[in-house]
């Protein structure tokens, strides 16, 4: 049994709360809290599947130097939106402390969504409109589909501000985000006998 959220939780702040709000939560606030709209929103616990396909793409992605993969942590998009992309691959000169806890858009290359039961409308329609029109150039949105991930891929269209598909990988991922990618799909390798 879960027990019940706190009542600072469900009331919030006197005027809705803000991105930098985040940072000062109780410690008795759930982890993973993302601002969408105003509003916190907390991620019930995910399945193997994801776990592992977060495993398998901060292993498997090797972008260059300048360039770090980070994971489970938010971008400030503005004063009420700071969503907390499952990857980020953000330029390195963007971390700046060890205390670091957001990114700014325009130091994000790429931002990745997996899909659970409980995120499907804000993965595939939600987060991808608010990381477009903050200017992220690469968005991917992983499902699964018969137990096995399926990869969407979008890049920014800048003239619209909107994504555009550029592929969808079954089994192995080859793309070009500004370095090369090819990562095999597999995450029955982490299954044991």
């Amino acid at each position: 049994m879960t027990a019940a959220l706190p009542e600072w939780f469900h009331l919030g702040p006197e005027g809705g709360w803000t991105a930098d709000m985040l940072d000062r939560l109780p410690p008795d606030a759930p982890p993973h809290v993302e601002l969408i709209d105003g509003s916190l929103i907390t991620r019930s616990p995910q399945t193997a599947v994801h776990m592992l396909m977060l495993r398998l793409l901060e292993r498997a992605l090797t972008p260059p130097d300048n360039l770090i993969v980070v994971r489970e942590m938010s971008v400030t998009l503005g004063i009420r939106q700071r969503p907390e992309p499952d990857i980020m691959v953000v330029t390195r000169s963007a971390l700046t402390s060890l205390k670091t806890t957001s990114f700014k858009p325009e130091d994000v290359r790429l931002v990745v969504e997996v899909v659970s039961p409980e995120s499907v409308e804000r993965d595939r329609s939600t987060k991808p409109i608010k990381y477009s029109d903050a200017g992220i150039k690469h968005l991917w949105r992983v499902e699964q589909e018969d137990d096995r991930p399926v990869v969407y891929t979008f890049e920014l269209e800048p003239s619209v501000r909107a994504y555009v598909p550029t592929g969808i990988h079954r089994g192995r991922l080859r793309t070009d985000i500004g370095f090369e990618v090819d990562i095999e799909l597999d995450l029955e390798k982490f299954i044991g006998p």
